[in-house]
């Protein structure tokens, strides 16, 4: 299926369109309305377009576990089966996905390279090489928009690192930039014709991504014909005249950016063209007539020329089937099977705890998740499968999951509940207009995280929070921590995206529910660029002695037929917002496989990683 390219039948509709917007009108569509959409505009038969992250799959307008999504493997993986074929199918997944959830435009693919392999949110990316990520990047992108959902291709460019991610300016010679960095976006440009592009943080030799001309108005729409729409990332843009003169589109998120109002006076003021704001709200109107949510002009796809359904959980288990890279296979070890593989030691924290995503903004919430552990059960005869810990692969706290039952209550100043939402999980991520019905930030005051803990593990249980603000956290009536968290760098994502921090310890016995509770009073956001409310209630389980746990793998291992290790990174390992400071794999992981290879020679071991690892 091809999509059309030609935008003439459109044209006389976008540009009647334009004509009736005033001033305000045209740039405040050029400012998000709030954190993920753009403003309607009935005056012209224009609906809010609403755009949602990727890559994996389509979290939606709400970051919450409540409204799960179907996940596939990462990029890195999908990447890894040479098949941009398979990413066309993922893609018309995608799509299928973002329909169901109301979604216009998908924030993905990310194209930027493994430039380095500290790179801590390569996990969302394809490769080190430019032509294998341009092609699955043009499968990916055109299976999504023969879906009728736009794209938008990030983050461009040379954003390849998270470290100083919004003030460092990468100084690039032009051959690299051409042949490395430009190189992804320029195969899907050219062959894919994506609806959008993402303007990334950084700067590249001295000017800031969402103001460069050269990069944006000379190379990507003179020389390769874009006529798509230019996106900032999140918080990205930093002035208005600097930005619609270096040809961006959008400023998101809203109504808090350099364009809405800041925009229509600069143009008032005469330092600002309008001409140049009617370009770029000819781009938008563009994007909403090809995805079909301006009146009168036919959408790029219609309804019945849409793919056929896809099955999500089948094709996601497919890329995942072909992603695996087989390194080796001494002693003919593989292929597992229910027959002739007698008795499993199944070791590695991984393997209970299954890890399928990466930190940050691609977070998706899959309705369930088969662990290693639960899949070999299944797979192989009752009894043959035996596990053990082996080792942890980190030491820190984790969003409160197994064995909690929570509910998060808002309240206003004097107490009073405002409304109140189940949680799925020990985090709160209410960005914009996602509250709870019958609250509001104004009146907002204090969040409680409430509800029961039932202990799987008896002993010291690890309780402590993420993000900022003031805290009071109670566990069994008992009061571990009364304080507060203040800002430790220039991220503004930080309390999203940082680490979690233990506030103290209770003794617990597995099977006998804990009342846990934890208040967070809700600072004044009426001066922030998006309001937001997050936090999270952090546990981590009792750790028991590491050479106790080693001893017991191995000694598994040995009376085994076969030990399979998985070893895995965390999210505080492969994330947004930092790079990596090692390739070693966390916590004790690599002395667990060298003692339990050599205790077993048919040892497999499984690395669940989004980029490359060292290995003992």
């Amino acid at each position: 299926m091809t999509l059309p390219h030609d935008t003439t039948p459109c044209d006389a509709v976008i540009e009647d369109a334009l004509g009736k917007l005033d001033l305000d009108a045209k740039t405040r569509l050029l400012a998000g309305r709030n954190m993920w959409a753009l403003p309607a505009l009935p005056e012209i038969g224009l609906r809010s377009l609403v755009m949602s992250d990727g890559p994996v799959g389509v979290r939606g307008v709400r970051w919450t576990a409540d409204d799960p999504s179907i996940a596939l493997p990462s990029p890195t993986a999908l990447a890894a089966t040479w098949d941009p074929e398979l990413a066309r199918r993922a893609g018309h997944l995608l799509a299928q996905e973002a329909r169901r959830k109301g979604v216009h435009v998908l924030l993905a693919p990310t194209v930027n390279l493994h430039r380095s392999p500290l790179g801590g949110r390569h996990f969302e990316c394809c490769s080190e090489d430019p032509y294998l990520t341009g092609a699955i990047g043009t499968g990916y992108v055109t299976g999504v928009q023969e879906g009728g959902v736009g794209t938008t291709v990030k983050h461009f460019v040379a954003n390849d690192a998270e470290t100083d991610r919004f003030t460092v300016n990468n100084t690039v010679a032009p051959r690299p930039l051409r042949e490395l960095y430009l190189s992804p976006f320029e195969t899907i440009v050219r062959n894919a014709h994506p609806w959008g592009i993402m303007a990334a943080y950084n700067s590249v030799n001295g000017t800031t991504m969402t103001e460069h001309r050269y990069l944006q108005q000379d190379v990507l729409r003179g020389e390769w014909g874009f006529d798509g729409f230019l996106v900032s990332d999140w918080l990205a843009a930093r002035s208005t005249k600097g930005a619609i003169e270096g040809g961006l589109d959008v400023a998101m998120p809203g109504p808090k950016t350099v364009y809405g109002a800041a925009l229509a006076a600069a143009v008032r003021a005469g330092e600002v063209a309008e001409t140049l704001v009617d370009d770029a709200v000819r781009r938008v109107l563009r994007l909403a007539a090809r995805v079909g949510v301006l009146d009168g002009a036919p959408p790029a796809v219609a309804p019945e020329a849409l793919p056929a359904p896809v099955g999500g959980e089948a094709l996601a288990r497919e890329i995942a089937r072909r992603a695996v890279v087989l390194v080796r296979n001494e002693h003919r070890t593989l292929p597992l099977g229910p027959e002739a593989t007698g008795s499993v030691a199944l070791i590695g924290a991984a393997a209970r705890d299954a890890r399928v995503l990466g930190g940050g903004s691609a977070q998706v919430f899959p309705a369930h998740v088969v662990s290693p552990l639960d899949g070999l059960r299944a797979a192989l005869p009752e009894g043959s499968v035996t596990y053990r810990v082996g080792a942890y692969p980190s030491d820190e706290l984790a969003a409160a999951g197994q064995g909690f039952t929570l509910r998060a209550v808002c309240r206003d100043r004097s107490g009073r509940v405002l409304g109140e939402a189940p949680l799925p999980n020990g985090a709160v991520q209410w960005y914009g207009d996602d509250l709870p019905a019958g609250v509001t930030h104004e009146e907002l005051h204090t969040v409680e995280i409430t509800g029961t803990f039932t202990p799987r593990e008896s002993g010291a249980h690890c309780f402590g929070t993420k993000g900022l603000g003031g805290f009071r956290l109670t566990v069994g009536g008992r009061v571990l921590y009364e304080g507060a968290e203040v800002p430790g760098h220039a991220d503004p994502f930080e309390a999203f995206f940082g680490a979690p921090v233990e506030r103290g310890r209770a003794e617990l016995t597995a099977g006998e529910p804990v009342e846990v509770a934890l208040l967070r009073t809700v600072p004044d956001m009426s001066g922030a660029p998006v309001r937001a409310v997050g936090f999270a209630l952090a546990h981590r389980e009792p750790r028991r002695d590491p050479e106790d746990l080693l001893a017991e793998a191995v000694a598994a291992a040995r009376a085994a037929d076969t030990a399979v290790v998985v070893v895995a990174t965390t999210e505080r390992v492969e994330s947004e917002g930092f790079d990596r400071t090692d390739l070693k794999l966390p916590g004790r992981q690599d002395e667990l496989v060298r003692r339990v290879a050599a205790a077993n020679p048919r040892t497999v071991v499984v690395v669940n990683s989004g980029s490359p690892v060292e290995m003992p």
